[in-house]
């Protein structure tokens, strides 16, 4: 047994006796400009390591386990360039540029694939993006932080490429090289049906006693797997028999009952271990972010700010890049049909823009009522990419709607200010609708709202004296206040 274990372990330690690479560093690869360029890797014990790209060369050696880590000086937008690491054996990495990496997470809206998508044949037909560069991380869980991830190899835009990858990722991204004019890395990192605790490092999570319920929630969870297991074998095995009568009938097999595999991707910190993780020492520009509608609970959904900007400020600790830009998107339209909360969950998702560097694509006009994917993906990744061009890149431009500052009781009604009014308030069509006002009470009734000036007076005859207000609060919503640049009202609620 102790040859065997022996073998084992010589076998091990030769298999690192050439250099090896992170997944992140292959052929295609995009660094990132204006931040130093970090390589890393292992090898065999002390070995003498050099790296050498744009000119520069640096040296370093193997520790005794053979990891290694070089940073060479920064370095401007541009190439193809190759990047060479010498050992004992010597690797070349061919076709690399220095762009702008951005890193898109989240669940099924940011997974869903540029193939389906509205006009996908015609999107992919047109995606020559030589400057674009796509990088996609494979579904994976952890309990403890990887070094590593599994992935496929960077690639140049293509329709080949770009067809199984993030719509969102896609749309933004070309938005941005179109604008910028220098290479966009894309690393797509993201997991249908996935909660943003698993998303958020034990260390993250542990930083905030209020955050405890989520490993209630995880308990309770666990608690329940077998019976969970056992209703689902019952509803596949129904399944499986409704598409067999249903074939033998002639008529349409019904859809597949999906649902997200909640023994593994829920469990918390276990998506940013082995798919968030491994990526923190790869510098970036920032993140996009599409996810909510797992933490749109009952139970769930009153965490979420506190979880959501957790989450935010954990991924900037481990990249160690600072308030580093954070772009979201709040959950669209859609008709739930559930106890859901993603009122306020969205409430949330705005509440978070507090935080230093970040932005939020309002999409409650571009949703589909019956549907939870909704296909216009183009505009979810242009409204992100305004966020960025504004807050990143310091254009001069409205990249948002009407977000609430303010809201005051005047006499019988109740007058709301707001940020981003851009060159003014207007109602898309008609009269302005989706507002409701209460009393101290809290019961909200529906009202009236007129525009005066960059401001709104809320009013309705039934509440003499209104305290609170709020617009849109609902599943899905139909209100149709916007600025004058086109970009709708964030639904939003005053007071607690």
């Amino acid at each position: 047994m102790l040859r065997t274990i022996t073998a084992a372990f010589i076998f091990s330690f030769a298999a690192w006796a050439d250099i090896t690479l992170p997944a992140l560093f292959t052929d295609h690869m995009v660094i990132q400009r204006g931040l130093p360029v970090h390589v890393w890797g292992r090898a065999s014990a002390d070995e003498s390591i050099s790296v050498t790209f744009r000119g520069n060369t640096k040296s370093t050696t193997a520790d005794s386990i053979g990891m290694w880590s070089v940073y060479l000086p920064p370095v401007e937008a541009g190439g193809p360039s190759e990047l060479t690491i010498k050992g004992s054996n010597t690797i070349t990495l061919r076709d690399v540029v220095v762009g702008d990496v951005w890193v898109a997470s989240g669940q099924s809206n940011m997974e869903f694939a540029v193939r389906e998508a509205v006009n996908a044949h015609a999107e992919i037909a047109a995606a020559q993006h030589p400057q674009i560069r796509l990088f996609h991380v494979k579904n994976k869980v952890s309990t403890y932080p990887l070094d590593d991830v599994a992935a496929e190899p960077w690639a140049p835009c293509t329709p080949e490429t770009v067809h199984d990858f993030s719509a969102v990722a896609y749309f933004f991204g070309r938005d941005l090289q179109e604008k910028l004019g220098v290479p966009i890395g894309l690393i797509e990192s993201s997991w249908g049906g996935t909660p943003a605790e698993a998303w958020t490092s034990l260390r993250g999570l542990a930083t905030d006693a209020s955050l405890m319920p989520v490993f209630g929630e995880w308990a309770r969870m666990s608690d329940d797997t077998v019976v969970h297991q056992r209703r689902r074998e019952k509803q596949l095995s129904e399944w499986q028999q409704a598409v067999t009568n249903a074939k033998a009938e002639g008529k349409k097999p019904p859809a597949f009952p999906w649902e997200p595999n909640m023994e593994q991707s829920w469990t918390p910190a276990g998506l940013y271990n082995a798919m968030i993780a491994p990526l923190t020492r790869y510098p970036i520009r920032g993140a996009i972010w599409y996810q909510g509608e797992s933490n749109a609970s009952r139970e769930r959904a009153p965490l979420y700010a506190r979880l959501f900007g957790t989450m935010i400020r954990d991924w900037r600790r481990a990249w160690g890049q600072g308030d580093f830009p954070f772009f979201f998107v709040q959950l669209a339209n859609f008709k739930t049909g559930e106890d859901a909360r993603w009122p306020e969950l969205r409430d949330a998702q705005r509440q978070t823009l507090g935080l230093a560097n970040t932005g939020m694509a309002v999409v409650t006009d571009i949703g589909a009522p019956d549907d939870i994917h909704p296909k216009n993906k183009q505009d979810v990744g242009l409204r992100l990419a305004l966020a960025a061009r504004a807050v990143t890149y310091g254009e001069k431009i409205e990249y948002s709607g009407p977000l609430f500052r303010q809201a005051t009781p005047e006499g019988r009604a109740m007058r709301i200010w707001f940020d981003h009014t851009g060159s003014g308030l207007t109602a898309k069509d008609g009269a302005l609708r989706g507002f409701e006002i209460a009393g101290a009470d809290h019961k909200f009734v529906a009202a009236e709202a007129r525009i005066d000036g960059a401001t709104l007076l809320v009013s309705s005859p039934g509440v003499r004296a209104p305290a609170y207000v709020r617009y849109a609060w609902s599943d899905n919503p139909n209100g149709n206040l916007y600025n004058r640049e086109g970009l709708p009202a964030s639904p939003f609620r005053s007071g607690e």
